[in-house]
């Protein structure tokens, strides 16, 4: 182990304190029972492009992250890092953006792992408990009869991401891409999407009250999209659905600014994907508190076929979104940009 390595550790253990033990090759947690476990990554050049600042990254890992505990009904605990970075990369800034997102969410950071490579790349594991009076939310719960509900707007980030992709960039805040003139209000619009993409925000406080409720169904974050996402929860569960495109929620600016740029808004809405909201079932007659803004989208239906439309006019769901080993999105390809 170099020097370096040693002053980041000395330092790290000084930045979180008393009661921190990182440097030893393994993690003593003393957890409340059963645990559930997810791990994320992001490489450059796969999920985000060089120059976007290690903090925004930093937060950006962790949120990812907590949005998967936030589907699973868990309470965020510890996480291990694994962090492969080139020579000169800004290692404290990166673990203080870090550990303050992970303490934001009541967790800590309990390990890891350091090496060096040519691009930067980082791996994060997430730990969780059960609330208290909760029970765990899985994929395969939802029931013909449920209410297809989404914990917010969707398409947003996709918008964000075709943003960065035209030559958008982020200096402490969202810049639009160079020569793109745009009205006031869309410009604002244009840069929540930037920042909506590169800054998700976890939905753990309804997953809290998801796992709470004893009412959900089926829970899932929406990273893929949201097509495909459903896909996945009718197929766990071995039911299909009726989504109502027209009930769709969509962030203020989103309509107006996806076809100034020429992108089709349901296409984004359905497949353009890292909405992380959470998309969930609730028995018929059962709603969500108001101050969660989740919006019902559809039905539970016996048959497996997944359908789309409104006011009776029904065609097949594609499976629009991104699949990690194939590699096509809604546009095609996925850029990085921020990918999680």
């Amino acid at each position: 182990m170099n020097g370096s390595e040693d002053r980041l550790l000395a330092w790290l253990r000084e930045h979180l304190g008393e009661g921190h033990h990182l440097g030893d090759d393994v993690a003593f947690l003393d957890l409340p029972g059963a645990v559930a476990l997810t791990v994320d990554q992001q490489i450059e050049g796969v999920h985000f492009r060089p120059g976007i600042p290690v903090e925004v990254l930093a937060r950006r890992l962790a949120a990812v992250n907590l949005s998967d505990l936030a589907a699973a009904g868990a309470r965020p605990l510890a996480a291990l890092l694994t962090l492969a970075t080139a020579t000169g990369f800004p290692h404290r800034r990166f673990f203080s953006a870090l550990t303050a997102a992970l303490a934001a969410a009541g967790a800590e950071l309990a390990g890891g792992d350091l090496a060096r490579a040519e691009r930067p790349a980082f791996t994060l594991t997430l730990l969780g408990g059960r609330w208290p009076g909760g029970r765990w939310l899985r994929r395969d719960g939802a029931r013909p009869g449920d209410r297809l509900w989404l914990g917010g707007t969707v398409g947003e980030s996709a918008l964000g991401q075709e943003l960065l992709a035209r030559g958008a960039s982020w200096r402490g805040r969202a810049c639009l891409p160079p020569g793109l003139s745009l009205p006031r209000p869309l410009a604002a619009a244009a840069r929540r999407a930037i920042a909506r993409h590169l800054e998700p925000c976890p939905q753990l406080a309804l997953g809290r009250w998801l796992a709470r409720s004893g009412r959900a169904g089926a829970v899932i974050d929406l990273s893929d999209g949201l097509a495909r996402d459903l896909h996945r929860l009718c197929a766990a569960s071995g039911v299909g659905a009726r989504l109502e495109t027209a009930r769709l929620p969509f962030a203020d600016g989103f309509l107006p600014l996806a076809t100034r740029l020429e992108l089709a808004p349901e296409r984004l809405a359905l497949g353009g994907g890292e909405d992380y909201v959470l998309l969930f079932t609730l028995s018929a007659g059962v709603s969500p508190p108001a101050a969660f803004a989740a919006t019902e989208i559809g039905r539970i239906t016996r048959s497996r076929q997944l359908l789309a439309g409104h006011a009776g006019a029904w065609a097949p769901l594609p499976a629009l979104g991104w699949d990690h080993l194939g590699g096509a999105g809604v546009t095609g390809s996925r850029r990085p940009s921020g990918r999680a």
